[in-house]
């Protein structure tokens, strides 16, 4: 670690104070990339904070999640999947997929002897996979740690399985519960799965880097393996990543350096619950969306806190784009309502808005 990384590593520890840690994994990384403008969610991640317990604290709790149930059969499933060193998967892969594979070997990285930490198991990983690389040999890892750079710090992930050697190429496969009916699922579902399997081929392809190997080495296809119709048999399908793999990246690479937005946080501030909690998220800017309230612990907070300050982000990133950078619903109903002079650059924006307003009252009638 450079010394640079060391004093960033130290100033989220000192931001984070007492918080509750919570580390990042693919559908936090996703989520981040559709609202990469957004400074407080950068660095409550960065930090690592739970932000569910912050969005507790604040007294505005998240309202979307897992239920205990989806969470007990999608490790269930998993489970069946990959029983007898994946012996099931491995059948998907022939049968289903027509794949050819030879006999192949098997690694378990959940841990590395008695040792579960985040480095010893992403080390451990790297080495194994050099090893395959350089043999040619098909190898399927189970739980491999990954890891990629997320504006400046450091994120570890963990795929499901990642298959080595399927006609030359690194394929990764992502294990979810919800059912395919005859061939169809909910494009809700298998959107979020292909982003989550995104974010883990672009940590994949950074490991091939730095082992010195070609990053085309890792397929921009994934394997989806979830539940047949309504039973609890699997089925696999291919999902083409190349669309999410080019807007994630490209996302990525825009995310503000930490560092930079590190300075909005007032000197001595922290996460830590309490008195203080308040004013430390008030004082980093949030970009509030109604998107957010289906990817976001805090975004109950920041779209009270949008609504109070008249910010017209409450209305959709399309009204936004309509109103042309005017930020504030008062300025935007004195300008319908003509009680407000436009300046010459909101003169046609003023002239739809008192249009709209006309309409309106007339259909009030």
């Amino acid at each position: 670690m450079t010394l640079a990384q060391k004093t960033l590593t130290n100033r989220l520890d000192e931001l984070r104070g007492a918080a509750p840690t919570s580390r990042h994994n693919a559908r936090t990384i996703s989520a981040l990339t559709a609202n990469p403008g957004c400074a407080r969610r950068a660095l409550l991640d960065a930090a690592a904070v739970d932000k569910t317990v912050i969005a507790q604290e604040l007294g505005f709790p998240p309202q979307f999640g897992q239920s205990p149930f989806a969470i007990t059969r999608g490790n269930s499933f998993e489970a069946m999947v990959k029983a007898h060193g994946c012996a099931e998967l491995l059948r998907l892969l022939r049968e289903e997929l027509g794949l050819s594979i030879p006999e192949v070997g098997y690694h378990d990285l959940a841990t590395v002897g008695d040792n579960a930490t985040n480095s010893i198991r992403y080390q451990r990983t790297k080495q194994l996979l050099g090893q395959a690389l350089d043999s040619g040999q098909g190898t399927l890892f189970d739980h491999p740690m990954l890891r990629l750079e997320i504006a400046g710090a450091t994120a570890y992930l963990e795929p499901d399985v990642v298959a080595l050697q399927i006609g030359g190429k690194f394929y990764v496969v992502e294990i979810k519960s919800f059912a395919i009916v005859d061939g169809q699922a909910d494009p809700a579902q298998v959107a979020s799965a292909a982003q989550q399997s995104a974010v883990y081929v672009l940590a994949m392809r950074e490991l091939l880097r730095e082992l010195g190997y070609s990053p085309d080495a890792v397929a921009h296809e994934s394997i989806l393996v979830a539940a047949r119709d309504f039973t609890n048999r699997p089925v696999a399908a291919k999902l083409d990543l190349r669309k999410q793999l080019a807007v994630i990246g490209r996302q990525l690479s825009r995310l503000t350096s930490i560092d930079s937005l590190l300075d909005l946080v007032p000197a001595g501030a922290s996460f830590t619950p309490g008195d203080g909690l308040s004013d430390t998220v008030s004082a980093i800017p949030s970009r509030y969306a109604p998107e957010c309230m289906s990817s976001c612990e805090l975004a109950f907070a920041c779209r009270s806190e949008a609504r109070t300050q008249g910010s017209v982000d409450t209305l959709g990133r399309g009204v936004c784009d309509d109103l042309g950078g005017i930020d504030n619903l008062d300025t935007v109903l004195a300008l319908a309502e003509g009680t407000l002079e436009p300046g010459p650059e909101h003169a046609d924006i003023a002239e739809m808005l008192r249009q709209a307003q006309a309409l309106r009252l007339e259909v009030a009638r």
